[in-house]
């Protein structure tokens, strides 16, 4: 269900600002995309599964307290990231 390490440095590696920078808001909504995008498969296959669609829905909610921060602050950022993971329209 969650993303393997080697997926996840890359992602990282994708989205950073400079070789140290593991943290900033573009890479935490990056890795959240990733895993929201393979516990949506899991979450298809496993209906029932209550508890991880609750975890999926947090992940959400805290990718989209990302954006709205990266919006209101970093417009430009914003509409880079957006275009680069296909988020929105």
């Amino acid at each position: 269900m969650s993303i393997t390490a080697e997926k996840k440095q890359a992602v990282i590696g994708d989205y950073r600002r400079d070789d140290k920078d593991t943290g900033s808001p573009e890479v935490q909504v990056a890795v959240l995309t990733e895993r929201i995008k393979e516990l949506t498969v899991h979450l298809k296959a496993h209906k029932a599964d209550h508890s991880s669609r609750r975890g999926l829905l947090k992940m959400v909610s805290t990718r989209n307290r990302l954006l709205r921060y990266l919006r209101e602050n970093k417009r430009e950022t914003y509409l880079e990231l957006i275009s680069k993971l296909g988020l929105r329209k």
